[in-house]
């Protein structure tokens, strides 16, 4: 089902100007009951100016004495022939001002991490131009020296549901296409909650597991053997006493 616009300021008109409950409010507005509660209490949304949806053509007065009556029925948005299509985003992700430094961090970790996603679904996840994309795969970016792979998520520049989105739908092109994917390709193509349930990868091989105890005791062994080659400094000056009165004879 279709969404008003303005949501949360048509949540307040509604809980202001009806007795609709707050499932009611919650679900055609969607929002969380919780949060619609949090309105009527004066906890959420303070400030925010109730916007009448009868007034903008997005519901019905019929249509709320309905739901008034029956705390069980469920409004339904008004059809506007105007707005089909309108919730598509067309284009690339927008991107707040003080985020778009961070885009080609986040392109870098994509391309170096998830090389199998396209130019396209790279540009919709961070909200950049292929161009830029190019420019990062090539290592022909300006500042590409300086760009160090950040992941866009911990950026806050997509969700990770979208991140897991676009690298399932990139893992069953792969497989339509009968292309055989590596064990590393696989990792990197599963999504966070397994990746994160997967065994770590050893960081040293089992077969030289000992080569740190063999090390030290031959780091040992040779500071014994060069303890015993040191002489003691006084030793080689304090000569006998008669060859010392022989050299001062003339």
């Amino acid at each position: 089902m279709g969404k008003p616009i303005m949501a949360k300021a048509t949540a307040v008109w509604l809980v202001d100007n009806t007795t609709l409950t707050f499932k009611q409010v919650a679900d055609f507005c969607g929002l969380h009951e919780l949060e619609v509660q949090g309105i009527a209490d004066g906890d959420v949304a303070t400030g925010v100016k109730g916007f009448d949806p009868i007034a903008n053509n997005q519901l019905t007065q019929d249509e709320i004495d309905a739901a008034e009556k029956d705390p069980m029925y469920k409004l339904t948005l008004k059809f506007n022939a105007a707005a089909v299509g309108e919730e598509k985003r067309r284009g690339p992700r927008y991107t707040p001002l003080s985020k778009r430094q961070d885009r080609p961090a986040s392109i870098l970790w994509l391309v170096k991490f998830h090389p199998e996603l396209t130019d396209g679904q790279v540009s919709k996840l961070v909200g950049t131009t292929k161009p830029t994309i190019q420019a990062i795969r090539e290592r022909t970016h300006w500042n590409i020296a300086n760009i160090q792979p950040i992941d866009p998520v911990a950026l806050g520049l997509c969700k990770q549901s979208e991140l897991d989105m676009a690298v399932q739908k990139a893992n069953a092109k792969k497989a339509k296409d009968g292309e055989v994917m590596s064990d590393e390709e696989r990792r990197k193509l599963v999504s966070t909650e397994q990746s994160l349930g997967m065994d770590p990868e050893p960081k040293m091989p089992a077969a030289i597991s000992g080569l740190e105890t063999f090390t030290l005791s031959e780091e040992t062994a040779s500071d014994e053997d060069a303890g015993e080659a040191i002489l003691d400094a006084d030793s080689l000056f304090n000569l006998p006493e008669g060859d010392n009165d022989e050299d001062d004879q003339p």
